[in-house]
């Protein structure tokens, strides 16, 4: 009988709706879907956003990142090599901006030289003359009468002129008393490089007088391909190679004339070699590279001292109260 009375005041006894306990407190500000994260990482929102239950933008240790912007400091760590790098690339680019006024001052002295030797009248070029001594009249203006070799021309390149492809025009010029030097005529176009294309004054058969400059050997550099001589392709003026393969002189002449536009035009339409002016044609970019040497040390000077530099002792004492939490 007392388990039939006991199941029948189960029955008669009213049940009263309660709420079910969550697993963990939720409060308002901080509302989250039970589904998206686990119990971990709910805690660890909490305590990002209370301290000692109360929000950490209250307490008075907060340290917001807008009162208070990053620094770019160092914790105590040892200096790694990027820093000694870094320390490192101010002092070279300082030296280098030293050595390019050396430089400047060099190139400028040199240009003065050659200009002095322009003003100078024009010598009559020697029957003989010593390599070794074509330094010393480097940019000398000098004539010269003979025939040229047009059998033995050499064109040099391709070259560009105002946009326009074509070659250098090497030709032996022999003297009368047996010598030859080499002489730069000037440029043409690449349809003008075969001669029976150009005018008979683009070719001159008799004696004439060749007015030029005498220059240094030319200096080739590691991106120029090599001469193929006998398969008659010049990449740059081998002033040894080519003296040598015409049995001229190692004398390099380039022929000058007066700039100007309708006589270039003319020339140009015509195929005579067009002559470069008798002028210092130099570059002397030395100043800017001063500008930039130096602003390359200024720069990561300036990049070091923020890196190195201390941050003041309050700002220190709140970073490691904040570290403390």
């Amino acid at each position: 009988m007392r388990p039939i009375f006991s199941a029948l005041q189960r029955t008669a006894t009213p049940r009263v709706w309660q709420r079910p306990i969550s697993s963990s407190v939720q409060h308002p500000r901080t509302e989250l879907k039970l589904g998206s994260i686990c119990a971990r990482c709910r805690r660890q929102q909490m305590q990002i956003r209370f301290y000692n239950g109360q929000p950490m933008g209250d307490d008075p240790r907060w340290l917001s990142v807008v009162d208070h912007p990053a620094q770019v400091v160092r914790t105590g760590r040892k200096h790694g090599p990027g820093l000694i790098i870094l320390a490192l690339i101010p002092v070279i680019s300082f030296a280098l901006g030293t050595w390019q006024i050396q430089r400047l001052d060099w190139k400028t002295n040199l240009i003065a030289k050659y200009e002095d030797r322009l003003v100078k009248d024009p010598l009559p070029l020697p029957p003989r003359i010593d390599p070794s001594v074509v330094s010393e009249f480097d940019y000398r203006r000098v004539y010269a009468t003979g025939r040229f070799r047009h059998d033995q021309e050499m064109l040099i390149g391709p070259r560009m002129r105002e946009g326009q492809d074509g070659f250098i025009v090497v030709t032996p010029l022999e003297r009368e008393e047996g010598s030859t030097v080499l002489v730069n005529r000037g440029w043409i176009a690449r349809k003008m490089m075969d001669q029976k294309d150009r005018a008979e004054e683009g070719l001159p058969r008799g004696a004439v007088t060749v007015e030029g400059l005498i220059r240094e050997p030319w200096k080739k550099n590691m991106f120029t391909p090599e001469n193929k001589p006998h398969e008659g392709k010049f990449y740059f003026p081998d002033v040894e190679q080519m003296a040598e393969l015409t049995g001229s002189q190692p004398v390099w002449i380039e022929q000058t004339m007066v700039s100007d536009l309708l006589e270039s035009m003319d020339r140009e339409a015509k195929g005579i070699p067009i002559g470069r002016a008798a002028e210092v044609n130099l570059r002397n970019n030395h100043s800017q590279y001063i500008f930039t040497w130096y602003g390359l040390s200024l720069a990561t000077s300036i990049m070091l001292w923020m890196i190195v530099r201390k941050r003041p002792n309050e700002v220190t004492r709140r970073v490691r109260q904040n570290r403390n939490w």
